[in-house]
C-alpha cells in the first residue's frame, strides 16, 4: 500500500475564520504569543520532561542545575555553579549564591534538597523519576548552606546530565504532585493558567541572570498544524512550536530541524495475540514507511531501529529498519492463527491527537495497512489526558492488546534517559520483560566510555531483533514557523523547552 500522493488542504478563509473564533489580541510591543498544539494537563515542574509541560515551565519558570547544551550535548552550569565527584558513588554540587524563588524563599541546599526528594517520591508518579531516576536510588543531603551531597547505591558516572532533568521548585511547594501555579527561581513567573483558553508567563523581576526582552508570553493551543502556520503568518502568535511539512512553505518563517522525538507503536506484549514475536514481526513488516516518508511525514525523517537517534550514545548504527513485506506478514500472522494464536482479536490503537503534527492521518495510514494483512485494528484518538491513562503503570489488569502511538524524547545526550523507562520489566513505561536486557541496562548505567557504549548497544540490537517490543517507525524531523519581528532559532531542544529569555526583537 502506498502513500505516494496524500495531499493536505484547508482554506484560507477557514483558517481565519478558526483563527479568529479563539485568538487572543495580536502580539504587541515586548509580549509574545506561542501557539502548540494541545492543551496541558498539569504544569508541575515535575512532570516538565513531558513536551507540552516543558514547554512552558521548563528554565522559564523553573530552572535546573544542570543544563545540557542541545548543539554538542556539554553539561554547563545553571543553577550550580560547580560539582564534582568525591568517589565513584558520590557528588557533590555547588549551589549559586544570592538567589530568591519566585516566592521570597532562598535558594540554598536545604531548598534544592527538599525540591529533589519531592521529584523522587515513589508516593508519586512524577515523570522526571520514573523516565530518568526509575533504576536509580540516590540520597541528597546538604552539606553546607549552598553545597548538596547526591550519594548513589550504584556508580552514576553522568550525574551531572541527570540533573541538567532536575527542577527546582520553592520550598513552600507542596508534596503532592499536581500544583497549579509553580513557583521557581526562572526569569518568568507563572501568571495565568485559563483552562481552555491560555497560559500566561510574566516577567521576573528578581530575575538572577540577564534580564530577558520579552515581558509578557501567552501560551494558547490549536489542534490543526494550518491554524497554527497561518496565526503567525498573519500575526496572531510569534512562534509556532511545531507544524507539520505541508504548512511549512514560508522560508522566510519557517525553520526545519533533526529533532530528538523518535515515533513508535508500543506493543502491549504482555496480551494475547501481541505476545506472540510472529504478529509482532508482522506487525513491523506491514508499515510502508518509504510511503510514508514525503507525505504524512516530512521527506528528512530516518527510520527507526531503535528508541534513540544517531546522535545519542548509545545508539547501535549496525542495524537495519524493517523492510516492507505485506506478503511475508501476511504468512506470518496465517502460521500464528494456524497455531491457535487468536490473531483476529480486535486491537485498539491509541492515539494521541497533537502528538506531533498530522498525528491523526498517520494512524489511519497505519490502521490501513496493519488491517490490509490480516490484523482486525480500532482506532480510538484521544485527547492527553486520556491517552496518560495507558501510558504508565500501573497498568489496567482488564485491558485488551493496544499499541499506543508514541513518541519519545532524548536530547540529553546517552541512552540511559531512555532505556529503563522504556523497556526495563519495571520500568515505568515499559510492557517488556527481558532479563538480559535489565542485566545490560544495569552494567550500562554504571559503566563509562567504550563499555558503556558497547553495553547499551547490545541492548539495543537484542530488543530490535529478538523482542520488537514495538512498530517501528521515524527519528522525527521538526518545523517550527517565527514571526519576522523576533529573532528565535529553533533547535532540537525546541520541542521539549522553549526558553522565552532567548528570545529577541527585530
Amino acid at each position: 500500500m502506498k502513500f505516494k500522493n496524500l495531499s493536505f488542504v484547508i482554506s484560507t478563509a477557514t483558517i481565519m475564520a478558526i483563527g479568529s473564533l479563539f485568538s487572543p489580541a495580536y502580539s504587541a510591543g515586548k509580549d509574545i504569543t506561542i501557539v502548540i498544539a494541545e492543551e496541558p494537563d498539569i504544569v508541575d515542574p515535575c512532570e516538565a520532561t513531558r513536551s507540552v509541560v516543558g514547554k512552558i515551565v521548563k528554565q522559564n519558570v523553573t530552572e535546573t542545575l544542570t543544563e545540557i547544551n542541545p548543539a554538542d550535548g556539554s553539561v554547563t552550569p545553571r543553577l550550580a555553579t560547580s560539582w564534582k565527584q568525591k568517589d565513584n558513588l558520590t557528588w557533590e554540587f555547588n549551589i549559586r549564591k544570592g538567589i530568591k524563588f519566585h516566592d521570597g524563599e532562598d535558594l540554598n541546599a536545604q531548598a534544592v534538597v527538599k525540591s529533589i526528594n519531592r521529584a523522587l517520591n515513589p508516593k508519586y508518579d512524577c515523570e522526571i523519576r520514573t523516565k530518568f531516576f526509575g533504576n536509580i536510588k540516590l540520597k541528597a543531603s546538604a552539606i553546607g548552606s549552598h553545597t548538596i551531597s547526591v550519594k548513589t547505591e550504584s556508580p552514576q558516572p553522568i550525574m551531572p546530565a541527570l540533573m541538567g532533568t532536575m527542577t527546582i521548585v520553592s520550598p513552600n511547594t507542596q508534596e503532592a504532585k499536581g500544583v497549579r501555579d509553580p513557583k521557581g527561581t526562572g526569569p518568568y513567573l507563572f501568571n495565568t493558567w485559563t483552562p481552555g483558553q491560555s497560559v500566561t508567563l510574566k516577567r521576573f523581576d528578581g530575575y538572577w541572570g540577564d534580564k530577558p526582552e520579552v515581558e509578557n508570553a501567552t501560551y494558547v493551543w490549536r489542534n490543526e498544524s494550518a491554524v497554527r502556520a497561518a496565526m503567525v503568518k498573519t500575526g496572531e502568535a510569534d512562534i509556532a512550536a511545531s507544524i507539520g511539512v505541508q504548512d511549512a512553505n514560508d522560508p522566510k518563517m519557517d525553520f526545519s530541524y533533526f529533532n530528538s522525538e523518535t515515533s513508535r507503536l508500543r506493543i502491549d506484549m504482555t496480551r494475547a495475540p501481541l505476545n506472540d514475536i510472529r504478529v509482532r514481526k508482522a506487525m513491523n513488516l506491514a508499515i510502508d514507511l518509504d510511503g510514508l516518508m514525503g507525505t504524512i511525514f516530512p521527506k528528512g525523517v530516518v527510520k527507526m531501529t531503535q528508541i534513540v537517534v544517531p546522535s545519542i550514545n548509545g545508539h547501535n548504527p549496525n542495524l537495519k529498519p524493517w523492510p516492507y513485506d505485506p506478503a511475508e506478514a501476511k504468512r506470518l500472522v496465517k502460521a500464528a492463527k494456524a497455531d491457535g494464536v487468536p490473531v483476529d482479536k480486535e486491537i485498539v490503537l491509541i492515539g494521541r491527537l497533537g502528538i506531533y503534527p498530522n498525528s491523526t492521518e498517520a494512524m489511519e495510514a497505519m490502521h490501513a495497512m496493519l488491517t490490509e494483512v490480516g490484523f482486525n485494528i480500532k482506532i480510538k484518538m484521544m485527547e492527553t489526558a486520556g491517552w496518560l491513562n495507558f501510558l504508565s503503570r500501573p497498568y489496567a489488569e482488564d485491558r485488551g492488546p493496544a499499541l499506543q502511538q508514541s513518541q519519545h524524547d532524548n536530547n540529553n545526550g546517552d541512552a540511559v534517559f531512555s532505556m529503563f523507562n522504556k523497556y526495563a520489566c519495571k520500568g515505568a513505561q515499559s510492557t517488556t520483560c527481558d532479563k538480559q536486557v535489565d542485566a545490560w541496562i544495569v552494567e550500562a548505567t554504571a559503566a563509562t566510555g567504550i563499555k558503556r557504549r558497547d553495553t547499551w548497544r547490545k541492548a539495543q540490537k537484542k530488543l530490535h531483533e529478538e523482542i520488537i517490543p514495538d512498530v517501528q517507525m521515524f527519528h522525527m524531523v521538526g518545523f517550527s514557523r517565527v514571526n519576522p519581528r523576533i529573532k528565535f532559532t529553533p533547535t532540537i531542544s525546541t520541542n521539549s523547552e522553549i526558553q522565552i529569555s532567548q528570545v529577541k526583537f527585530n
